[in-house]
């Protein structure tokens, strides 16, 4: 079964106390007051079981007129044009790349690292990432992070 990525902006009152640590253990380890996930989950007092099990699927949202910046590592076939095709769905629903890192190819297949500022007039981030996934030639797709 595909996991469902469907997204909810939830106040942070409502959200279980163990989340808010999380995040706050993400933001410790982010600006480096603390170097390892022992010590942020030491400090926030939750299991690191719980940082793990949590820390992909926790973000604070920031509310701005710039936009949000989305890391994205996609592993794609070796092929002219596919990296174009990429960058123009991007254009397309009114995202901006930011940079872009591409390895050399290694048995037909290219890792790409993209960063991508989603602004306002953005089209809906998921509709992004599943027109992204959903590319011929596009084996692998993650979000790395968000600011």
């Amino acid at each position: 079964m595909e996991e469902e990525n469907t997204y909810y902006i939830v106040k942070k009152k409502a959200l279980p106390e163990v989340l808010l640590k999380v995040v706050e253990a993400k933001r410790l380890l982010d600006t480096e007051r603390v170097m390892t996930v022992q010590e942020a989950t030491d400090e926030v007092d939750i299991s690191r079981s719980s940082f793990y099990k949590y820390k992909d699927d926790i973000f604070p949202f920031h509310e701005n007129n710039r936009g949000k910046t989305i890391n994205l590592m996609l592993q794609v076939d070796d092929v002219p044009g596919l990296l174009s095709k990429l960058l123009s769905k991007i254009a397309d629903s009114n995202a901006n790349v930011l940079t872009i890192h591409q390895t050399i190819p290694i048995g037909g297949i290219a890792s790409v690292t993209l960063g991508v500022e989603i602004l306002p007039q953005t089209a809906r981030l998921q509709e992004l990432i599943e027109n992204l996934q959903t590319t011929e030639g596009v084996h692998y797709l993650k979000i790395l992070g968000r600011e």
